[in-house]
């Protein structure tokens, strides 16, 4: 099993950055794909970033309205997955979850992660 627990959440001003980390327990964190999702009020949890093991190479995708700004990394030695989040706008208020998954297509959606954290809350005021 893998058990993540998240850190970094806070309260930002628009245009600065905030950098959010997940450590994972187990020796088989490697063989998982680690996302970041977040859930505004009122609305579905929604896909951030993430990073898989293709088999040959490490493929990371981002959602269009995070692309360029944020950056997904994963830190092997240490067995942490971080959310570096640059240029932050009052849109990105959210609770932020990191997930691990080892079975799933192209790890998108919520139903592809079979192990979540228990949410940061990233506020961004303007």
């Amino acid at each position: 099993q893998v058990q993540l627990v998240e850190s970094g959440g806070g309260l930002v001003q628009a245009g600065g950055s905030l950098r959010l980390s997940c450590a994972a327990s187990g020796r088989t964190f490697s063989s998982y794909a680690m996302g970041w999702f977040r859930q505004a009020p009122g609305k579905e949890r929604e896909f951030v970033a993430r990073h898989m093991w293709s088999g040959i190479i490490y493929y990371v995708d981002y959602a269009d309205s995070v692309r360029g700004r944020f950056t997904i990394s994963r830190d092997y030695a240490k067995n942490t997955a971080s959310l570096q989040m640059n240029s932050l706008k009052p849109e990105d208020t959210a609770i932020y979850y990191c997930a691990a998954g080892r079975s799933g297509a192209d790890f998108t959606s919520p139903n592809e992660y079979d192990y979540w954290g228990q949410g940061t809350q990233v506020t961004v005021s303007s």
